[in-house]
């Protein structure tokens, strides 16, 4: 399978940005959790936001009561509305995906990611 985000770019403090991450290549008999993680400078990647296969969503503190992740079944995308965005956010984000149930934040577990897309928030 292969994941493709597009959707980042520079904002400023307090904009809005939605992210999607267009999924092909997977069989349509298995079921994957799906997730947004970033990285920024000289950070580890950190996950963001999970969407598990059975829909159980879970949000990285720092993130919840701004982000909102879904996704679209029928179009194979996934996206993360990103509201109220501050200079804290400014990171490249990925998209990954694993097989099976998780909400798990842990990068390692996840077979499948983007290349990513960035995002800037300036002050």
């Amino acid at each position: 399978g292969q994941l493709e985000e597009s959707g980042g770019g520079s904002v400023q403090t307090g904009g809005s940005l939605r992210l999607s991450c267009a999924a092909s290549g997977f069989p349509s008999n298995t079921y994957y959790s799906m997730g947004w993680f970033r990285q920024a400078p000289g950070k580890e990647r950190e996950g963001v936001a999970i969407i598990s296969s059975a829909g159980n969503l879970k949000y990285a503190d720092s993130v919840k009561a701004r982000f909102t992740i879904s996704k679209d079944d029928a179009k194979n995308v996934l996206y993360l509305q990103m509201n109220g965005l501050q200079p804290e956010d400014t990171a490249m984000y990925y998209c990954a995906a694993v097989q099976g149930w998780s909400t798990s934040f842990t990068p390692r577990i996840y077979d499948y990611w983007g290349q990513g897309t960035q995002v800037t928030v300036s002050s």
